[in-house]
């Protein structure tokens, strides 16, 4: 078991990864640095591996599928996960490997939106988008997570261990952190300081695309993880429908007697019916998502006595 794991994943950085993997090698010279390629058509897999790293690849794209492919191959006690694009200093690794091997953090985000990031970001709709998610998952899920979108990141091995990689691309790092606050996981902030991409690199991301993604994955997961709140806004808003419906027939049957628009009423029962069956799947599925965290306590007890049976097979050898 490596004692840190610094998982860079990257496609096409040949421009960049060179210095990515020399700051690295010379911040934490104990870690052992991965370079995970994923269908480069430069030579970005060939500099990394004349710079020592050790280089593996993921043939599925996207972001999500090389994390997932990471977190299954490497045991370490800790892991850094940085972007190959050389936007993330490496000189706060030390900080956030301290957060996870002693203050036992599980999640160490590093925030660039307290720090330089709305400075030297170029793309307008980037510093809206990043607002803008940070603040729907800080209310929805009640939470103070100062930065969503970061690519810069550790783990314990526990969260490696136990998290569940479901999304393909960039909309990842939004699973890490609803999925932490979620299972009530300890996460800290680490202010790091963020610079643009060099001349000649390219960011992946696409503005709008992927910026929808997110937000179709922060409303799967708010679904999944908070179903009770999820259905009980769906009926409060069924019923609220129904009773703007039903307002108008009521009072004219109040007044004559009489029920001139009886698709109107009908449709304002069947509206009734739905916010009654959208709160008590909300019930259930709520039931079901205790029982999910309960199982994942379960689940983080097993990975503690892997970690531990690990460790001190390395103790005797």
């Amino acid at each position: 078991m490596d004692r840190c794991a610094v998982l860079i994943p990257c496609y096409n950085e040949e421009s960049t990864i060179r210095k990515v993997v020399r700051d690295w090698k010379r911040e934490l010279p104990e870690a052992t640095i991965y370079v995970y390629d994923n269908n480069s058509t430069d030579h970005t897999a060939q500099i990394a591996e004349e710079e020592g790293a050790v280089v593996r690849r993921e043939y599925k794209q996207g972001k999500g599928n090389v994390i997932r492919r990471m977190f299954r191959e490497i045991d370490a006690r800790c892991y850094i996960m940085v972007d190959g694009d050389d936007t993330y200093p490496a000189e706060y690794g030390r900080a956030m490997l301290e957060e996870i091997t002693e203050k036992k953090a599980d999640m160490v985000v590093g925030d660039r939106l307290s720090s330089t990031y709305f400075d030297e970001n170029k793309r307008p709709f980037h510093n809206f988008g990043n607002n803008l998610v940070r603040a729907t998952i800080n209310r929805l899920f009640k939470s103070n997570i100062r930065d969503i979108m970061t690519g810069y990141r550790a783990f314990s091995f526990h969260f490696v261990k136990t998290f569940p990689v479901l999304s393909k691309g960039f909309e990842i790092e939004t699973e890490m952190t609803i999925h932490a606050v979620d299972k009530n996981m300890q996460v800290s902030n680490v202010i790091v300081s963020y610079r643009d991409r060099p001349e000649g690199s390219e960011s992946k991301l696409n503005t709008y695309s992927d910026g929808l993604k997110v937000l179709r994955t922060i409303g799967r997961l708010y679904k999944n993880y908070r179903p009770f709140s999820f259905f009980g806004w769906l009926a409060a808003a069924l019923l609220a429908a129904a009773v703007v419906l039903l307002a108008p027939v009521l009072a004219t049957y109040l007044r004559t007697g009489l029920v001139p628009r009886f698709p109107t009423l009908i449709v304002a029962g069947f509206a009734v019916i739905a916010a009654f069956q959208s709160f008590f799947s909300g019930m259930i599925l709520d039931t079901i998502a205790q029982r999910n965290r309960q199982e994942f306590e379960f689940e983080m007890n097993i990975a503690d006595i892997r970690y531990k049976e690990q460790i001190g097979s390395e103790t005797e050898g």
